[in-house]
């Protein structure tokens, strides 16, 4: 009985981050030459990074036990903003901060419509994301933004400082300031009790409005801060561009959800996840295994993790 309490506790706490380990350790089995360097971590660290970002924003929408289908559509509305600006030769910090405010007003809209109206979050941010994918198109014309872009507005997304790309950099900076806010500040605490349970925090004086709309106005930000970053790591913006981070954000949360046994949204465990969705991508690139393989193997691994929480918390029978 012990043994099997031990192993439950096991898989309930640290099943997660042993796939992670049996999916590095397997990719550099087989191509230890081009997987297991220094060189390549560096490269999955870039990759993660815009992923990152854009997931840090759906784990506060999350914490307050909310979603946000908008935050592909606000990336790339971030875009397309930020490359216009650039080419019209505007300051390259405004290039940056302009989108960013202006998907915070739109998320701070959001929020508003939920908790005003009583609206469903996914109702609510899948008529913005429409909304927002039909305006980023009549702004662009449905074309990619890529002729005269000032090399300037590429420095951030394509640079390393000492052989660290600056994307990472920040990464690291974001997962290590939100931590920080959720696990250390009565604003992360607060999200967290509206997400545990919403009348108990009114009934203690909370503002469940307000802080739901901050969270709904963060996640904006960041994943327009998402979409000028991959702008300028690409150095063109499209106006679709950001919808590729949209589920794999959600599944890196969903992931990070399984990581610690407490089950819930958390900022380490949304960098854990995304950390195993990028391995998994660049392993098998790698090994050049086809990219609808790839997505087979993607969701194969979310489920798994499913699996593996429900076993831990003894909800297999």
């Amino acid at each position: 009985m012990n043994k099997n309490n031990n192993l439950s506790e096991l898989l309930k706490s640290y099943g997660t981050i042993f796939a992670g380990i049996v999916i590095v350790i397997t990719f550099s089995f087989f191509r230890p030459d081009a997987f297991f360097t220094y060189g390549n971590l560096i490269n999955i660290t870039r990759q993660i990074a815009l992923l990152v970002i854009i997931a840090l924003g759906a784990t506060l929408v999350m914490s307050v036990d909310e979603f946000d289908l908008s935050i592909g559509a606000l990336a790339s509305l971030g875009g397309v903003i930020a490359a216009k600006m650039a080419v019209a030769g505007m300051s390259i910090i405004l290039c940056f901060i302009t989108p960013v405010f202006i998907c915070f007003i739109i998320g701070l809209i959001n929020g508003w419509i939920v908790t005003k109206f009583k609206v469903l979050s996914f109702i609510t941010t899948l008529a913005m994301s429409t909304i927002l994918a039909g305006f980023t198109f009549w702004f662009t014309g449905g074309a990619t933004i890529f002729q005269n872009i000032p090399r300037s507005f590429t420095i951030v997304g394509s640079k390393n400082v000492l052989r660290i790309p600056i994307l990472s950099i920040i990464m690291i900076l974001l997962v290590l300031l939100f931590w920080f806010i959720m696990r250390h500040t009565t604003f992360g605490r607060k999200l967290y009790a509206i997400g545990g349970n919403v009348a108990a925090s009114e009934v203690s004086g909370i503002n469940v409005k307000k802080y739901k709309n901050l969270a709904f106005a963060l996640c904006a930000a960041l994943s327009a801060l998402a979409g000028v970053l991959m702008a300028s790591r690409l150095g063109s913006a499209h106006p679709t561009g950001g919808d590729g981070l949209f589920l794999q954000s959600y599944a890196a949360v969903f992931i990070g959800r399984t990581v610690f046994k407490e089950g819930i949204p958390n900022i380490w465990g949304t960098f854990a996840g995304a950390a195993i969705l990028g391995i998994l991508a660049n392993g098998l690139t790698i090994m050049q295994v086809p990219t609808f393989m790839q997505d087979l193997l993607t969701g194969c691994i979310i489920i798994l993790a499913v699996i593996v929480q429900k076993i831990g918390n003894g909800d297999s029978k």
